[in-house]
């Protein structure tokens, strides 16, 4: 199956993974609470080998061991804190299992520890806590639901959706060309508007939130969604390369596909539990 889709176009592998993947996540999410935590369980576990896999050109060598460990034990621990199967002093244990990292490099023989330990913590922060606190928004309503996870997957769609059809009809004018030449600030006001109408659209049959915390989840995913794209890029351009990763045909990596969702999802979490 892999051989028959990379014999294909960019285009006609980009079309089949993306409703293919589509139809994985949603079927995922709205299926049960376990199908969605073994779902992104292991899109946090791999966005974090990846995110390491990045580093070897550099000669950098986080400790891999120790990344997944503590990821995998944020995002399940989360998971299980707010199922209520595991007290809320669980997490206590996180910090113990991070700073390992430290202690461990000891015995590594390395000759960057500073850097070592740095980005081992790194890919922990940047890819798996973001994954672990999505769990704040599928059990917002103190049970599990579907809605506010969904709800920002179609707006992150509807944003990136919008920005493409808006920046290919007008755009004029560069958006940051420093970090990605493509990107216009047509295209923004065309994916924060789409996103906005699609937040209205859905605050109808997702009555999980009010009106004004779907607008504003579609604000600030328009926002930081594309800011998420840009910090992606950065970091790409300072390695050189044009995809973090082979594992979806046409879309790259873990980390191409949910730029915007890793940023987007701290500061969704911080308006919902505050506002």
């Amino acid at each position: 199956m892999s051989k028959t889709i990379s014999s294909l176009s960019n285009l006609q592998q980009r079309l089949i993974v993306g409703v293919l993947g589509a139809a994985l996540f949603v079927g995922s999410i709205l299926f049960s609470e376990w199908t969605y935590f073994l779902l992104f369980l292991g899109l946090a576990l791999l966005g974090v080998l990846e995110f390491y896999r990045l580093l070897k050109p550099l000669g950098i060598k986080p400790n891999q061991t120790i990344g997944i460990i503590s990821g995998g034990f944020f995002y399940v621990s989360i998971f299980l804190i707010e199922k209520e199967i595991m007290p809320a002093d669980l997490l206590y244990l996180f910090p113990p299992i991070v700073f390992l990292a430290f202690v461990l490099e000891l015995y590594r023989k390395q000759e960057q520890p500073f850097t070592n330990i740095a980005f081992t913590l790194l890919g922990v922060l940047y890819v798996a806590v973001p994954f672990g606190l999505l769990h704040k928004l599928g059990y917002l309503q103190g049970e599990y639901s579907w809605q506010p996870i969904l709800g920002l997957l179609l707006l992150i769609w509807a944003s990136d959706t919008g920005a493409y059809i808006a920046g290919k009809t007008f755009g004029k004018h560069k958006l940051f060309p420093r970090i990605s030449p493509g990107k216009t600030w047509e295209g923004w006001v065309g994916g924060t508007m789409l996103s906005l109408v699609v937040a209205w659209a859905i605050s109808i049959p997702f009555n999980d939130l009010e009106l004004y915390q779907w607008l504003g989840v579609a604000v600030i995913t328009a926002v930081f969604g594309v800011l998420g794209d840009l910090v992606e890029s950065l970091l790409k351009r300072s390695l050189s390369v044009k995809d973090s990763g082979t594992l979806l045909p046409g879309h790259g990596g873990i980390l191409d596909r949910f730029d915007s969702l890793l940023l987007v999802i701290p500061f969704i979490v911080a308006f919902l539990k505050i506002f």
